[in-house]
């Protein structure tokens, strides 16, 4: 099996697809306005509602499919040489790469301390996994 990639690569692979995955995916989040009464002040308020669904389910496609059908890369993986395989060094599957994207999905939405402990967890681990990679029984290594 190839040698795990290293810590550095993989946070600068991260940004470049966040970096993708924010200009594809900003013409499908918007901010729009509904009026609300707000009773404690007796008075009309117009309040900002996100739409960032189908920013999300792009993102969601992008490291799921990209991952299971480009070799276990992102453009970004593919970029600086690393990817992802299961434990036992053979590529990811559909299901395995569904449920990595998934959990990392989820632990992003525990008010980014989930993302932060998730991705925090490679400094400590000694096969540099965070806890999707655990999760879904996956390594990051030279490409």
């Amino acid at each position: 099996m190839a040698p795990l990639a290293g810590r550095w690569r993989r946070l600068f692979a991260g940004i470049l697809d966040m970096i993708i995955v924010g200009i594809v995916s900003s013409p499908f989040s918007w901010t729009s306005y509904r009026d609300v009464w707000n009773e404690s002040l007796g008075i009309w308020e117009r309040v900002p509602v996100e739409h960032v669904f189908a920013a999300g389910v792009i993102s969601f496609l992008y490291y799921w499919l990209l991952h299971s059908f480009w070799n276990g890369q992102t453009v970004g993986k593919k970029a600086f040489g690393i990817r992802v395989v299961n434990v036992t060094g053979v590529p990811v599957g559909v299901g395995q790469a569904a449920l990595r994207q998934f959990v990392e999905v989820v632990l992003g939405w525990l008010c980014c301390i989930g993302s932060l402990v998730n991705l925090g967890w490679i400094l400590f681990d000694e096969r540099k996994q965070a806890l999707h990679d655990k999760a879904a029984k996956t390594l990051v290594v030279d490409a």
